[in-house]
């Protein structure tokens, strides 16, 4: 399994406050983590993190995944110091009242605070099994006033779910953001592994900003890598709790390896190689047709920079995924780190993956 140094690692990236558009914590632990084996380590202007090894080389491969998380934003401040907020990113808004948060302040740090509502015992019998739309909840961060909350916070400050880390066993994770900065730990243990391996070609591995609100760090950094493969690590679905459909999104369990995903944004051709490099090596890997079948997360956009690049989706399989409590399988993460890295280390950089061209 990952060592110690990893493990910590991992959980400083999930416990870090990395809302879409303000990932600049995610990014510096991101950052000084793989600092310290690749050969180069930038951050553009979006907040992406550009991580290297072979910079020289023609053939590049670019592997991807988002550290920012799901949050919210302050929009309005009540007579009563009561703080009110939008979504930044997709909330399932059942799981929100009474989640524990911080406000990302410039001037007084992380404030905290919780989500609030009215108690069951004064809703009416029609509201009671309803969610609540999110302008009509607030965030209660112990004042008494207006004056006193901006006193402390601001109009559109950034909101995070409180962190909550937790190893429930040798192999599970839980925690806030597991989607998708279990993907991002990925792309940094896989650019370790290949910093003590021979590797012929150029490897960009991108910690990407703003996935939740239209993959828009994939977006830019990719068309500045201008990679011949690119490779998103993200969390997928999950089917082995209750009530989820399996004719219509496969069969996943946890810890039965990473899913390979079939989807129109997935090259055939490296779909092919990945598999084939998996099946050589005896790793393990269920197979997944996503969510659509046009496909989606960074590997779509990453497919249509400048003239189209091959793209493969790897997925390490979440429960609860985009609710305060995901949790993923540490061994799911291995498989992928192990059967990217074996894929990337067989590359000559002569490669073609224009399908039905022999």
């Amino acid at each position: 399994m990952f060592d110690d140094k990893s493990l910590k690692f991992l959980e400083d990236l999930l416990n870090s406050s990395s809302p879409s558009g303000y990932e600049m914590e995610a990014a510096k632990i991101f950052r000084d983590y793989v600092s310290e084996f690749a050969d180069e380590v930038k951050t553009d202007v979006m907040g992406n993190t550009i991580s290297v090894i072979n910079p020289n080389a023609e053939f590049k491969v670019m592997l991807a995944g988002h550290y920012d998380e799901i949050g919210f934003q302050i929009v309005y401040i009540s007579d009563e110091g009561l703080i009110y907020f939008r979504s930044n990113g997709g909330i399932d808004k059942l799981t929100v009242p009474g989640t524990e948060v911080v406000i990302l302040t410039e001037k007084n740090g992380k404030i905290p605070g919780v989500i609030g509502k009215k108690p069951i015992h004064m809703l009416e019998s029609s509201e009671r099994d309803k969610a609540i739309e999110l302008h009509d909840s607030w965030i209660d961060i112990g004042v008494d006033s207006k004056e006193e909350a901006l006193e402390l916070v601001a109009i559109g400050d950034p909101i995070a779910v409180k962190s909550n880390f937790l190893m429930m066993n040798e192999n599970r994770v839980m925690s806030k953001g597991m989607d998708d900065k279990i993907g991002a730990f990925v792309v940094a243990e896989v650019m370790r592994a290949l910093s003590k391996r021979s590797v012929k070609v150029g490897v960009y591995g991108v910690g990407t900003v703003q996935e939740e609100v239209g993959l828009r760090g994939a977006t830019t950094s990719a068309f500045a890598i201008n990679p011949s493969v690119g490779i998103a690590i993200d969390v997928g679905f999950t089917t082995d709790i209750p009530d989820i459909p399996k004719k219509r999104i496969g069969e996943i369990k946890l810890g039965d390896g990473p899913k390979l995903t079939k989807s129109a944004d997935n090259n055939i051709v490296l779909g092919k190689i990945i598999r084939e490099t998996a099946t050589k090596h005896e790793l393990a890997y269920q197979e997944s047709v996503g969510h659509r079948a046009s496909g989606g997360t960074d590997t779509a956009t990453i497919q249509l920079t400048q003239a189209g690049v091959a793209c493969a989706l790897i997925s390490v399989p979440n429960r609860y995924m985009h609710s305060p409590v995901e949790i993923c399988d540490l061994r799911d993460a291995l498989g992928a780190v192990r059967i990217i890295t074996e894929t990337i280390c067989a590359f000559t950089g002569d490669e073609s993956f224009i399908p039905g061209i022999d």
